[in-house]
């Protein structure tokens, strides 16, 4: 089969690898129709997560499943599934309790031998273990671009979301208008909020956050906290959404919220940062981090895709041949591409 395979950093290419075989009862093997270029996968094509070279890549995938072990209940061959980016075993202390972000077992497709040594799903066929916990069908009609999300992206929205007590009347800020932020504007407006403000410097970005229910804010020509402080008689918001990860968010953030607001970070922070832990303490401020639980909310976020409750198709803006990764990461990475669905 062919695979994106990593190189080294800034470089990608299409290798043959073979055919991976169900090993264990519960693994499945899908027939890759749709991967996504993630935010994450930009970590790795960077050199900022370690990945070995000639590792395969990528980790949301929508697909055919054509092989199965006896053990696997949730999907047949010839079932349309998507699949959690993230696998987890059901069994230890952690997934007991639902915190199936934290098994651990815990293996990310295409993330290396740090997390797992799971091959990726940029791939003609994907190898899935725990078939019983990472699967779920897709529901009859809903395309490839909606569903892709389900295990990933929106996920992480809603699980951003979910980690606050964001409710009617309330004000919401999310900062940073990738994929991830403009899923947290769905959710945000799901979850009742009065008004969401979403900023960000890129135009397009914020056209599709207004196009969601937001309120635009320029972070560059615009003043955002002054349009926050506008917007909420001068306290800051209710819930604050940082999507970006980066020292400069994550300060601005706390700078946005107000006293006894939460926090919710959703952009991934792989190295050590300053924060201004005076003014998160003398705000009282409530911080959420951390990986999201994809596998507790994937039934309800694949339900409410299948809805049109929440729907992240718009935020697809490229469909490239799986032969085309390595310009596909370029574009991706020259910010020229908001979400790109690789087809095999």
């Amino acid at each position: 089969m062919r695979a994106v395979t990593f190189q080294a950093p800034g470089e990608v290419r299409l290798d043959e690898r073979p055919d991976p075989d169900p090993v264990a009862p519960d693994d499945a093997v899908v027939r890759v129709e749709a991967a996504g270029v993630c935010g994450s996968d930009l970590h790795i094509f960077h050199g900022r997560h370690p990945v070995e070279p000639g590792f395969t890549i990528g980790h949301e995938f929508v697909g055919t499943v054509v092989a199965a072990g006896d053990g696997v209940e949730r999907a047949a061959v010839g079932d349309r599934v998507t699949g959690s980016f993230v696998t987890a075993c059901g069994d230890c202390w952690f997934c007991a309790r639902r915190l199936f972000h934290h098994c651990t077992d815990q293996r990310i497709f295409g993330h290396g031998k740090i997390s797992g040594d799971l091959p990726g799903a940029q791939a003609d066929l994907l190898l899935v273990p725990r078939a019983n916990m990472t699967l779920r069908q897709v529901p009859e009609g809903l395309s490839d671009d909606a569903a892709l999300f389900a295990g990933d992206v929106m996920n992480t929205g809603v699980f951003g979301i979910a980690s606050t007590p964001l409710g009617e009347g309330d004000t919401a800020v999310i900062l940073g208008l990738g994929p991830v932020g403009l899923c947290a504007v769905q959710a945000a407006r799901l979850a009742g909020a009065a008004q969401v403000l979403a900023i960000d410097s890129i135009a397009e970005r914020l056209e599709l956050a207004q196009r969601f229910g937001a309120t635009p804010v320029h972070l560059e020509e615009d003043d955002p906290r002054a349009a926050i402080k506008a917007a909420t008689e001068g306290r800051g918001a209710d819930v604050c959404v940082e999507a970006v990860g980066t020292p400069q968010a994550l300060d601005s953030a706390i700078r946005f919220t107000r006293r006894e607001g939460h926090l919710a970070v959703l952009g991934v922070h792989g190295r050590r940062c300053e924060v201004h832990m005076g003014l998160l303490w003398n705000k009282s401020l409530h911080l959420s981090t951390g990986l999201a639980n994809v596998l507790a909310h994937f039934d309800d976020t694949l339900e409410l895709i299948a809805a049109g409750t929440l729907d992240p198709a718009p935020i697809v803006t490229h469909h490239m041949a799986l032969e085309d990764a390595p310009e596909a990461y370029a574009a991706y990475d020259r910010r020229e591409a908001l979400k790109i669905v690789l087809t095999p």
